[in-house]
């Protein structure tokens, strides 16, 4: 049975992708591999950031894999994001069969969501 066991994220600028994913989203570095690959922290599943020069912001309408993040308070969680002038797919909370979600993107054109059970 195949199991995920890290998610990888490619970007163009690895500092930049630390500071926000950091900052803004509560990730913690857990361990740095060389100038360009760092391994964050947020729960029991990995997330590596990967530099490569071949990594560009996606196209707004491209389809992908989507990392969602569980939070307690989204309209809490929106507002922080706000702080930062994050880029949002939605302009709020939107009801979806588990509970609430808010879609929006990383400075790199990633797309993100957060997650509210209900």
């Amino acid at each position: 049975m195949s199991q995920v066991c890290v998610i990888s994220i490619y970007v163009p600028n690895i500092e930049k992708a630390i500071d926000f994913y950091t900052a803004v989203l509560g990730f913690k570095v857990n361990k740095q591999y060389g100038p360009k690959i760092v391994t964050l922290i947020h729960g029991d599943l990995p997330l590596v950031l990967e530099e490569t020069k071949k990594s560009k912001s996606i196209p707004k309408d491209t389809l992908g894999v989507v990392l969602a993040l569980k939070t307690e308070d989204i309209h809490q969680t929106v507002n922080k994001l706000k702080e930062y002038n994050v880029e949002f797919i939605t302009d709020e909370p939107m009801d979806c069969p588990p509970g609430k979600v808010i879609s929006f993107r990383d400075p790199f054109g990633n797309v993100l969501e957060y997650l509210q059970f209900i």
